[in-house]
């Protein structure tokens, strides 16, 4: 039988890609607020403010990328087309440590969340916290080889109820316990908090707007890019920035910086949001504060869980688009059908982020490590994937862009995107703060890209191709034209059959090539072959001369011939390999897909047992109804 390799479908409408976004983007709230507000103490609002600000920036450019090529692998593929094959692949490798960091501190505060909701504190503290996460870690890993995960199946309903608990603590929170007061108090910049500590915050504030990639990742999968993924982009980031501000206020508010320190960033720093939900319950009735707690508390956990699961995903579609182009092992370009992406980047996601959670378990402070080495990854990217637009808009300024970064400046004629421009300037300036205030982003950044450079140089090496060779994908590499000297079509009365002549000859016009009409004569069983069939000689006879009519019409050679068989298959196997076909014509009839098998059992014995190439016609439901395949 004929099979369809599995592919990415484009199955993503603009309203799921809009609660993807947002649903991707707004979940790092739950472990980035705390860490963001320890070193940036009352300044917190403005830093999450700025660093939004500059996120718009580079989603302007991430939606330029994205429409102009439609392919998965988000800024390694801009960088990959814009530049070369490693440029791309040192891009998608600092992404790859991204997705790993989000994974593992999403599992990391997933049991702080849970344990706070159920009344269970043995699991909220450490090292029963990094136990949690690794078993649950491990259990989407092995959930995802199971089978795929649908992310536009529960693409509304978990970013639907991401936005409302985020309402609900800022609605709740501006009514009970906002005070200007409370945010100013302490607050003296340049001393509380520092010029170091800001500069140390700023890279970590990068950490509260995950997502973007996971998101420019299904490009490939979008019905409409070119409409629904800006749209979906500015509408999710725009959303996600004033809700963090906002609750970044309420936080303070509850939690106000004092002496250097807030007790969001200390005591809450792994639940950041149920410490204000904490702070409410001075406010409200005791059954509310419970339901309150526990709502809150269920909901984090939920959303920490879909992150982790979507950043695996997120992670395979990477190491797919890495891998169809050379940049990884073969292995991690194919598409499986039951977990989409290959099975060898869901087990070494898994198994790379539990390393992570168990090796930083040991550090003073695993969640600013974890942080910092996050920044390094994902402002290197931000600054490539902004640096390939403004170099695709130079070497390809006819590119079709269905969505183009506004504000262009003319450089030697070249239309250059200045939000590209700035954005590129303003991520790494960060990315120099943080490689000077981090020492995760200094050390282990490097290393873990230098790790990268062997892999990639043993798989060029492997393959035998060169560092700086543009591999092509498949769906990138151009088949040849078939070549046909001799076209078989077997000959059925009725109109399947007529179509069938008439497209046969019509390739052998094209190709220059010789047509042979079959006409088999089934033979009963209970007659021998050689048995007088005078009516079916007489049709035979009458359609191989409809068929040479056809052919001398348009100028191509068609010969007739008869045989009896007991089987038609097998006459027409026979009859190709006799005649030296380089092609047989089938038609199949719609009857057949209404029963077990999509085609009749003519058409699928020739599929499996011809030499030649096969061309099957398979009309739709509703067209020739009345005739047989």
């Amino acid at each position: 039988m004929a099979r369809k390799l599995p592919r990415l479908q484009r199955v993503l409408d603009a309203p799921a890609l809009a609660s993807v976004a947002y649903g991707e983007i707004a979940s790092s709230i739950y472990f980035a607020l705390g860490i963001v507000a320890l070193h940036a103490l009352g300044l917190t609002p403005a830093v999450l403010g700025a660093i939004g600000l500059l996120f718009v920036l580079v989603s302007l450019s991430y939606a330029e990328g994205t429409t102009a090529i439609r392919e998965t692998g988000g800024a390694a593929t801009f960088v990959r087309v814009a530049f070369n094959d490693l440029a791309g692949f040192l891009t998608g490798w600092a992404l790859f440590l991204d997705y790993l960091i989000v994974i593992a501190l999403s599992a990391l505060f997933f049991p702080h969340y849970l344990g706070l909701a159920i009344g269970v504190q043995a699991i909220a503290r450490h090292p029963g916290d990094v136990v949690v996460g690794c078993v649950l870690v491990a259990a989407i890993g092995g959930a995802r080889l199971l089978r795929r995960t649908r992310l536009y199946a529960l693409g509304v309903a978990v970013p639907l109820l991401d936005l409302v608990t985020q309402l609900l603590l800022v609605a709740l929170g501006f009514a009970l316990l906002f005070s200007g007061d409370a945010l100013t108090r302490g607050l003296d910049v340049g001393t509380q908090p520092s010029w170091h500590e800001i500069a140390f915050a700023l890279p970590l504030a990068m950490l509260a707007y995950t997502g973007l990639e996971t998101v420019a990742n299904l490009a490939e999968e979008a019905r409409r890019p070119g409409r629904d993924l800006p749209r979906s982009l500015f509408t999710a980031i725009g959303a996600v920035v004033v809700i963090y501000v906002l609750i970044a206020l309420v936080g303070l508010s509850a939690f106000p910086a004092a002496h250097g320190t807030t007790e969001l960033g200390t005591d809450w720093q792994r639940a950041p949001l149920m410490g204000i939900v904490s702070a409410l319950q001075a406010h409200v009735p005791g059954s509310f504060a419970h339901v309150l707690r526990v709502y809150v508390g269920l909901t984090g956990a939920l959303i920490l869980l879909a992150t982790a699961t979507t950043s695996i995903s997120g992670f395979g579609r990477l190491a797919y688009s890495l891998g169809e182009h050379g940049q990884l092992p073969r292995a991690f370009g194919r598409l499986h059908r039951r977990t989409l992406v290959s099975p060898q980047s869901v087990v070494s996601a898994a198994a790379i982020a539990i390393a992570l959670l168990l090796g930083t378990s040991f550090a003073t402070d695993p969640v600013s490590f974890l942080a910092s080495l996050y920044s390094f990854g994902v402002l290197l990217a931000f600054t490539a994937a902004q640096l390939a637009v403004i170099r695709l808009r130079i070497a390809q300024p006819k590119l079709r862009r269905p969505f183009a970064v506004p504000l262009g400046i003319r450089v030697r004629g070249a239309v250059v995107p200045l939000p590209s421009v700035v954005g590129a300037l303003a991520t790494l300036a960060v990315f120099v703060a943080a490689m000077a205030t981090h020492i995760g982003a200094r050390y282990a950044g490097p290393g873990w890209l230098v790790c990268g450079v062997v892999v990639f140089l043993l798989v060029r090496r492997s393959r035998g191709e060169g560092i700086l060779e543009h591999v092509e994908s498949v769906d990138e590499q151009a088949l040849p034209e078939p070549v046909f000297s001799k076209i078989l079509v077997p000959m059925k009365l009725g109109d399947i059959g007529e179509e069938m002549v008439a497209t046969a000859v019509k390739l052998a016009q094209e190709r220059n090539a010789t047509v042979e009409a079959l006409h088999v004569i089934l033979v009963p069983l209970d007659l021998p072959l050689d048995a007088p069939l005078a009516e079916r000689e007489a049709e035979a006879a009458a359609s191989l001369a409809e068929a040479a009519a056809l052919g001398a019409d348009n100028g191509v050679t068609v010969v007739g011939r008869t045989v009896r068989a007991r089987s038609i298959g097998e006459a027409i196997v026979d009859a190709a390999e006799e005649a030296g076909a380089d092609l047989i014509v089938l038609g199949s009839s719609p009857r057949w897909r209404r029963q077990s098998r999509f085609f009749s059992p003519t058409v699928d014995y020739v599929l499996r047992k011809a030499k030649a190439e096969v061309l099957i016609v398979a009309f739709p439901q509703g067209v020739l109804e009345g005739s047989s395949a």
